[in-house]
This record gives structure tokens, sequence and C-alpha cells, in this order.
């Protein structure tokens, strides 16, 4: 199976897209190089995190290793999207509840899955 089919990557993806375009479209220009850089960076961490977790998925300590890392990533990325909000970067309520249940939703799922492990 590839990591494609994974859940958690899939959700993952989403998030990186509609992060990343809410970046381009949402932001006042200076934030697109400031926080704006750093929650793309933070979301295409979780996703390629989970990546690299589910290539040593054989070795059960180093997977959950990875998964906690995305989970720190995903965190890092709510962590940004809250204070782009907070600081009126992103003004745009309706998108930054709906990312950010989505990423507590995701952090959630990745968790449940490290914990059975």
């Amino acid at each position: 199976m590839s990591y494609t089919k994974v859940e958690i990557w899939q959700i993952a993806r989403e998030l990186v897209i509609d992060i990343h375009k809410m970046t381009l479209c949402k932001l006042p220009k200076f934030e697109m190089f400031e926080e704006g850089k750093q929650i793309r960076r933070s979301i295409k961490s979780v996703k390629s995190t989970i990546v690299e977790g589910y290539g040593r998925r054989r070795y059960k300590q180093k997977f959950i290793k990875f998964l906690i890392y995305a989970i720190a990533s995903n965190d890092e990325t709510t962590d940004h999207l809250e204070t782009l909000f907070e600081t009126e970067s992103l003004t745009d309520q309706k998108l930054y509840y709906d990312l950010s249940e989505r990423l507590d939703k995701l952090g959630k799922k990745i968790e449940s899955i490290y914990q059975v492990s």
C-alpha cells in the first residue's frame, strides 16, 4: 500500500493545498513572506513527516517518533493560523474556523494511530 492511500496523509494534503492558497489569496502581501511562509512550511512538514514515518512503519518506535513529529508540526501550524487570525491578517472568520477545525481533527487522528501502535 502506498502512503497516498493513508487517510491522515490525504487530510494533510488537502490542508497543504488549502493553507497554501489561503496564504496567497487571503493575506496582506507582507504576510506572504512572514507568517505566511511559516505556516506553509509547517503544514508541509506535517504531510512530509507522515510520509517519512510511513516509510519506517516496520520499525514501530521510529514510526511512532515520526507521528509525534507530525503532531508537533500540526500544532505549530495551528499556532501560526491563530496568530494570523488574532493579528487580523486573516480576516475571513469562516475560513479560519474551517482550517482550525480540520487541523484539530488531523491532530486527533494522528494521535489515535500512535496510541494504538
